[in-house]
């Protein structure tokens, strides 16, 4: 076996062991504490060659970071990923000063502790060495968290630059790793479309540029990341504006298939009140065949699991 052979053999591995990281939850809702984690600490190896995080700086960001990209919780505890991260398959450590007791963890205990988290050495140079087992790592995490429509804001946000790391691969001359995930219908979309008649469900919006619909998506209502189908009573035609509002939980949907607006959300122009604050309590369009309107399960886990209640 060569040496391009024991990477690939190497990043592999790598790779099994981040998609089996185990997530804390409650009540079966998401808890993506740990996947923010290691996109910011693969974020900062990658701007600054080393992932050393200290905690007393980086819990606060953590929090934020759960707030907008996590399911809506009372009080977020940062402290859980940045110290049970260790027990993933030598993915972490966290290294401090005094003695930390795991039964009397709290977020006091890390800062007094002075703790300070980084990869794994042995991973962090996996990662280092092979851009391509960096990128596909960052895109898996991404991609069995949250929709697509995300990503970009997440990256933003925990300072992941994907282009960057896409120029180091073309670099390197290497291809990027596939990613192991199941396979999503490529019909999906169009589906979906023509259900709704190339029509948002939300605003009517139907756009077109000659013959071809622009500014119109298929969005999942439970997220294909987190085992939601491919299938019409799972999807919804949206413009690209609400599709994004809709996955960022600023729009829902009640058990009477209205449109709900967050109380949360803040907008004060005439625009805000005519794309947003005017959808509330609206009737969702239904599609052409009513067999496939949306489905309760699905609907449920949105209001539970995205949408920022209380509604207006």
């Amino acid at each position: 076996m060569g040496p391009q052979d024991d990477r690939t053999e190497n990043s592999e591995d790598w790779l099994a062991r981040v998609a089996d990281i185990r997530q804390w939850t409650q009540r079966g809702k998401r808890a993506p504490h740990k996947p923010l984690l290691l996109l910011h600490a693969i974020a900062q190896l990658h701007n600054d060659r080393v992932s050393r995080l200290v905690y007393e700086q980086v819990g606060p960001k953590l929090r934020a970071w759960l707030d907008d990209f996590g399911p809506q919780r009372a009080i977020q505890h940062p402290e859980q990923p940045f110290w049970r991260l260790q027990n993933d398959a030598g993915l972490w450590s966290v290294s401090h000063t005094v003695p930390i007791r795991p039964d009397q963890l709290s977020d006091g205990a890390l800062r007094k502790a002075q703790a300070v988290g980084s990869l794994s050495p042995q991973f962090a140079s996996a990662l280092l060495d092979d851009p391509a087992l960096m990128l596909t790592v960052a895109r898996s995490l991404l991609l069995s968290n949250w929709p697509e429509s995300l990503h970009t804001s997440i990256c933003e946000s925990v300072g992941l630059d994907l282009d960057g790391i896409e120029a180091s691969l073309a670099r390197q001359r290497t291809r990027e790793l596939p990613i192991p995930e199941r396979r999503r219908d490529p019909e999906f979309r169009i589906k979906v479309l023509r259900a709704y008649e190339y029509r948002c469900a939300m605003c009517g919006f139907d756009g077109r540029l000659d013959s071809t619909t622009v500014g119109l998506e298929a969005a999942h209502i439970q997220w294909w990341a987190v085992n939601g189908p491919d299938v019409i009573p799972n999807g919804l035609c949206l413009c690209a504006m609400h599709h994004q509002l809709f996955d960022r939980g600023v729009l829902g949907l009640t058990s009477d298939r209205e449109v709900m607006v967050s109380a949360q959300f803040v907008g004060r122009d005439r625009a805000a009140e005519e794309m947003v604050w005017s959808l509330s309590g609206k009737e969702l369009l239904r599609p052409r065949d009513h067999l496939d309107a949306v489905a309760e399960p699905h609907r449920r886990w949105h209001e539970d699991q995205v949408f920022r209640s209380p509604a207006r």
